[in-house]
């Protein structure tokens, strides 16, 4: 039987090379790789500054930082994310508030970001997420940038899925406060673990950069290769371990050349995907909003739409035994004991998330993925259909 992985990362020669180009020069930790990689990270968002971290997670909480959220602040989140996008807002103190997302792309929308400020008008940031690889809508009298703008609010966007993706604007990263991507290993390029935060702010940069390390004034980089006095530093804020060491950023730098490649590739596995659904009763795709050159494809999510809440289990459970592998993409946060109890979430708050959630199941999608394969998933996907 064919065994089709849910996730396989697209890891070859020239990723194995520039590795060891970094171990053989005896410097491992953040250096001149990491530096080259936020370089052309920074290009290729058409984003001022972009600093390594590692990890998506890390880059948030230091996004939050940054811009100054503190105890007792407000922070506006999506339910349908990972837990990563509302536990950097408790790291600091302050408190998620929760939204629901649009019933077709999943996504924030200026409209909730609206009601939810006339409600909470002490609230001093909002979290977009971008799910799955398609962007929120930004710009225009629907766009979630230019409604903070209007309500004086910051604007911190989770692009773990979204890279490379963007609009009509242009790419991810290029508008708003901070942006924030994640190079897990499953993402769209990776670098094992690691993230990357972009903004076009000097000022937000500048403390990015001082806090990602510990607070010292000097990058470690700079103390170990100057002239002189190297090992003078000063600790001018208590700062964390946040930074991605050139061994990651190795692989970044090789992932990141070769990532529309990746994307495209993806593209063509979700386009028959589309096909294959749009003529099948009790499933739905996500609605897109982007072309489909300016989505990401991370995930791919389908939602089962049959009446019993067990259906999705079953569907998976099919596939499974037919050597297909799935993943759910979220459970949502107002869900979680944690959140749930602490903030006293219901799930009637949340329809949208909720209908999504009962249903949803991501099938396998990457760029090695073969066309067999995709046509297996499309095939053994509509014989579980007629089973569930």
């Amino acid at each position: 039987m064919m065994k089709i992985p849910y996730f396989r990362a697209s890891i070859g020669a020239e990723e194995l090379e520039r590795v060891a180009e970094v171990l053989d020069s005896g410097w491992l930790t953040t250096g001149k790789v990491a530096a080259e990689f936020e370089a052309r990270f920074a290009e290729q968002c058409a984003a001022g500054f972009a600093l390594a971290t590692n990890s998506c997670t890390a880059a948030l909480h230091l996004a939050l930082e940054a811009i100054g959220i503190g105890p007792g602040d407000k922070v506006i989140v999506p339910t349908l994310t990972f837990t990563s996008t509302a536990e950097v807002i408790r790291y600091l103190g302050a408190d998620p508030v929760f939204v629901d997302v649009d019933p077709g792309t999943c996504l924030i929308t200026a409209d909730s970001v609206d009601r939810v400020c006339r409600l909470h008008p002490e609230i001093k940031a909002c979290m977009a997420v971008h799910f799955g690889g398609q962007s929120v809508e930004m710009t225009g009298p629907e766009g979630v940038w230019q409604k903070c703008r209007d309500l004086g609010i910051y604007l911190v966007q989770d692009a773990a899925h979204a890279f490379p993706a963007g609009d009509d604007y242009g790419p991810v990263g290029s508008l708003g406060d901070i942006t924030c991507f994640s190079f897990y290993a499953n993402k769209t390029i990776t670098t094992g673990e690691g993230g990357m935060l972009v903004t076009n702010d000097e000022n937000l940069a500048r403390r990015v950069r001082l806090m990602r390390l510990h607070g010292i004034d000097r990058d470690v980089w700079d103390r170990f290769t100057a002239a002189g006095s190297a090992w003078e530093y000063d600790v001018v804020a208590p700062g964390f371990k946040y930074n991605l060491p050139d061994v990651n950023a190795a692989i970044g730098v090789v992932q990141l050349a070769k990532a529309e490649e990746l994307r495209s590739a993806r593209q063509q596995i979700a386009q028959r995907y589309l096909a294959s659904f749009s003529k099948q009763d009790k499933i739905e795709t996500l609605a897109l909003r982007v072309k489909p050159k300016d989505h990401a494809w991370h995930l791919f999510p389908v939602i089962i739409t049959a009446d019993a809440p067990d259906q999705r289990d079953k569907f998976i459970e099919h596939l499974a035994a037919d050597g297909i592998s799935t993943s759910v993409h979220y459970k949502p946060l107002h869900r979680m004991t944690y959140y749930r109890e602490k903030y006293g979430l219901k799930t009637d708050d949340f329809p949208n998330a909720e209908r999504y959630w009962r249903g949803c199941v991501s099938l396998p999608i990457y760029p090695s993925m073969t066309g067999e394969q995709t046509e297996m998933v499309c095939e053994k996907a509509k014989i579980a259909l007629e089973r569930v």
